[in-house]
């Protein structure tokens, strides 16, 4: 059996999906499709590690290949790929149950590690027989490596990739206040700028409640609390 992750690719350009394909390859088993609609039959029927998305697709769009698979309750993370990358275009995409967003053009190497973050897992260790890092945000508990908030009360809220990490570097340090410049080198790709922290912060807090991230005025953020 093939170690490697499984990793659904649907991007109907012929140029740039196999050389996508190409340079995934040693580290990920890639299938590519370039249909929408046969992408979300794949995606469905078989068990993946994750999926990458382009946007625009003929057949059925990214948006609504993902929305499809969401709505089946596939809880396989997924990354879009999209020529889209003004602010509510990325929200768009990450409100229809993407965990994460890259446009093009892009870095390989930055296209690599995000799979690989979507992907990770972690052997057993000191924190536990899971290798499960849990950080309390409150009275709820962050599950780093699962990519989830759980509520005292038995309620679930899943998180991207980048909720999470951004959650975590405040949970792991919850009496420190955080500026942007700091959020940013820690949790976000380079070339982004300190309101990216304010875009995510946004995402949290619409996915649980405002109290999750205390804003610290002229500061930055620090770890909150969700009742």
């Amino acid at each position: 059996m093939d170690p490697r992750p499984r990793v659904l690719l649907v991007e109907d350009d012929r140029q740039l999906g196999p050389l996508v394909a190409q340079l995934l390859g040693t580290d990920f088993d890639v299938t590519l499709t370039r249909d929408g609609r046969e992408g979300l039959d794949l995606a469905l029927s078989r068990d993946w590690d994750a999926l990458i998305v382009d946007r625009g697709l003929p057949g059925l769009d990214g948006i609504g290949l993902v929305q499809a698979v969401r709505s089946r309750r596939v809880a396989t993370p997924v990354l879009l790929l999209t020529a889209l990358g003004t602010v509510p275009d990325k929200v768009e995409g990450l409100d229809a149950g993407a965990n994460d967003y890259l446009v093009k053009p892009f870095d390989a190497d930055e296209l690599a590690a995000r799979v690989r973050a979507l992907t990770r897992s972690y052997a057993p260790d000191a924190r536990g027989t899971s290798g499960r890092e849990l950080l309390a945000v409150g009275a709820w508990e962050l599950d780093a490596a699962a990519r989830t908030l759980s509520s005292p009360y038995g309620g679930r809220v899943e998180l991207s990739a980048t909720e999470t990490a951004l959650l975590a570097i405040l949970a792991r340090e919850p009496e420190r206040v955080f500026s942007r410049t700091e959020l940013v080198a820690a949790a976000f790709g380079a070339g982004e700028t300190p309101g990216v922290v304010d875009t995510y912060v946004h995402y949290l807090r619409k996915k649980t409640e405002r109290s999750v991230i205390r804003t610290v005025h002229g500061v930055g953020y620090q770890l909150g609390g969700l009742e």
